[in-house]
């Protein structure tokens, strides 16, 4: 959510190569998020589609886009919507933030 209110829930921009940001999306979307799914990718396109399941089985969309901004830096940008449509109690914006934080951690440089 690129122009979201809440700072947490705006995407991000990694001077990180896109193909390592793309295969550590992929990998935290495929499954390393417990209740994540892949849908569907696409990595020319810069798309993920993913599916979650909370604790009570309802389910929820996420569309995760990556791809290079006008100075050549990976930018990642998230959106997730409940299908059930209704309130959400704030699920969806706890989801986002939880697959950044996560991509965040996967993309630090390692300390030796």
């Amino acid at each position: 959510m690129p122009q979201a209110e809440d700072a947490r829930l705006r995407g991000r921009t990694y001077a990180i190569p896109f193909d390592r940001v793309w295969t550590q999306a992929l990998a935290l979307a495929a499954g390393k998020l417990r209740g994540w799914s892949v849908v569907s990718a696409d990595d020319v396109e810069g798309e993920i589609r993913a599916e979650t399941r909370g604790l009570l089985g309802g389910a929820s969309d996420v569309v995760i886009r990556i791809g290079l901004d006008r100075d050549a830096q990976t930018r990642v940008d998230v959106t997730s919507a409940s299908r059930n449509g209704r309130v959400d109690f704030g699920a969806n914006a706890r989801r986002i933030v939880r697959l950044l934080r996560a991509l965040d951690r996967a993309l630090a440089p390692t300390r030796r």
